[in-house]
């Protein structure tokens, strides 16, 4: 569970990055001027290392505290399967 959660993380960032860097190709034109555009360059960049960095910190503590979290998700399968079954 915890390698998949850190690959679906992981695909958010880059899906994040990809899409911050499609929309200011595609909208680059549409900036009323040069001093437009810096600050639409500066913005996306502190949502995109702000977005990661926050991401990174997500996987530092899930893999400090992987199992508990992930103990008490294993746990409570069984639980729902134990009275699934009954």
């Amino acid at each position: 569970m915890h390698r998949s959660d850190t690959r679906i993380a992981w695909a958010f960032v880059i899906g994040l990055w990809l899409a911050i860097g499609f929309v200011a190709y595609g909208t680059w034109d549409l900036a009323p001027s040069p001093s437009a555009r810096v600050m639409l360059l500066i913005g996306g960049a502190l949502v995109l290392i702000y977005n990661t960095a926050a991401i990174m910190a997500m996987l530092r503590h899930y893999r400090e505290d992987r199992d508990f979290m992930y103990g008490l998700d294993i746990q409570f399968m069984d639980a729902a399967r134990a009275a699934k079954g009954k």
